[in-house]
């Protein structure tokens, strides 16, 4: 965990939970940004970064996830927060505010969805009928597949990536993309597949109509991972929802566009949150 700027007392604090597999990449540009406007707090998952793998291994799902949020919560003195979440970051956010919505000033939900991601990857459930293989395959041979997936090469990665269109080649910037793709291979292979089926069983849309707080949904345009229309279809559940759709962007717009989002991010603090 690494907290950014000193907080005073009763003073609203920024909480960014990653995507799977990411420890922080995605918030490159916004962390310099936001620390001149609030103290800003950023975790790791179990596995991921910093944090040590999972003592029990199946206990990688949503709810522990906001768990482990909720213990940092209350590390760092539990304070009035808003909770930032990317990609699967999204769900373990509101899975948090379903649990304790007490002292959560308002959410910002960044190129996620509610729930059921395994099931809407390119607006189509591959990753559900892919996975039940993958993990069978790594139970099986764990040993080899750990082994092939931590070789992988990062600036392979990135120009799999950028051939496949799932990043924008006009905007994103290679220094910006290989720390992730280089910590990726460094996760637990079988444990980063469990983590997987566990956010695409898992849902978070019965609780967007009852969500009291400001709210505001980006979306990249052209995500693939997590399509436009679960950000638009959120953004109207949610009671008081702003969307900031940016053009052409993909799954990891804030580092793509971060100008346009940065911006959009620190107008709905100042005016909506703080």
């Amino acid at each position: 965990m690494a907290p950014r700027g000193a907080a005073q007392a009763g003073q609203v604090r920024a909480i960014f939970s990653d995507g799977i597999l990411c420890d922080g990449f995605i918030w490159k540009y916004l962390w310099n940004e936001l620390a001149p406007v609030l103290p800003l707090v950023h975790w790791h998952y179990r596995g991921h970064g910093r944090s040590a793998e999972p003592a029990d291994p199946e206990r990688v799902d949503i709810a522990a996830h906001a768990d482990d949020l909720d213990c940092v919560r209350r590390h760092v003195g539990d304070p009035p927060c808003v909770l930032f979440g990317h990609s699967m970051g999204c769900q373990v956010a509101l899975e948090e505010y379903r649990r304790r919505p007490q002292g959560i000033r308002g959410l910002v939900l960044v190129c996620g969805s509610f729930g059921n991601v395994t099931s809407t990857f390119h607006g189509i459930p591959v990753l559900e009928l892919v996975l039940p293989k993958l993990l069978d395959l790594a139970q099986k041979v764990p040993d080899f597949v750990r082994a092939v997936w931590s070789r992988l090469p990062p600036q392979l990665g990135l120009k799999l990536a950028l051939r496949a269109g799932e990043i924008d080649p006009e905007h994103v910037h290679a220094e910006d993309m290989l720390p992730y793709l280089s910590h990726m291979t460094h996760v637990d292979f079988p444990m980063f597949l469990r983590m997987l089926r566990a956010a695409g069983e898992h849902t978070a849309g019965d609780i967007l109509t009852h969500i009291e707080v400001p709210v505001l949904v980006v979306a990249g345009e052209r995500d693939s991972f997590t399509p436009a229309f679960l950000a638009t279809a959120m953004a109207e559940a949610i009671p008081r929802c702003e969307l900031l759709m940016v053009p052409g962007g993909t799954h990891v717009t804030p580092i793509e566009q971060p100008e346009l989002v940065n911006a959009r991010i620190e107008t709905f603090l100042r005016e909506k949150v703080l």
